[in-house]
């Protein structure tokens, strides 16, 4: 299969960072679509970040976190100075970062949101982690420390 070109692409092509793409059969009924690419790509459920939308006071933010991991909506409130957190619903991820369920990347987004990465869900900076490529069954491999950067993300404990 050729490469694809998604907005996720074209901005880390625009930010001039390396990295690769990976593709899978996607299976809409998996029932944890992170665990079913990492199970497909033959790489640990650890190394697959899965992108996550939520608001925090009325504000929406985008998280990272492992894909067998499941986060805190508390540690979520605090890690952007807030109060209460909870998950966006599917339709409002999909309209506010024009990406669809299954396929959102925190790469190329709609607008950028402010972000945070589980901390546990990293390893070393020069270590390589997966995130949603931007569409249904692509992944992109790159490089920890450039999707800290690319993303301007903080990195807290978000489990």
């Amino acid at each position: 299969m050729a490469p694809k070109t998604t907005r996720a692409t074209l901005a880390l092509d625009k930010a001039g960072l390396r990295y690769s793409l990976h593709t899978y059969d996607y299976d809409a009924d998996a029932p944890r679509i992170g665990l079913q690419a990492a199970d497909a790509l033959g790489v640990p459920p650890s190394r697959v970040l899965k992108t996550l939308m939520a608001a925090v006071d009325g504000r929406t933010v985008c998280l990272l976190v492992a894909s067998d991991k499941e986060v805190s909506m508390k540690r979520v409130a605090a890690a952007f100075g807030g109060k209460a957190a909870a998950m966006l619903k599917p339709a409002d991820a999909e309209r506010l970062t024009g990406y669809h369920v299954g396929g959102i990347s925190p790469l190329g987004q709609k607008r950028p949101f402010p972000t945070a990465i589980d901390a546990g869900s990293l390893a070393e900076p020069g270590d390589e982690i997966h995130v949603n490529g931007g569409g249904r069954g692509l992944q992109i491999r790159l490089a920890e420390g450039d999707l800290v950067a690319a993303l301007s993300a903080k990195v807290v404990a978000l489990v």
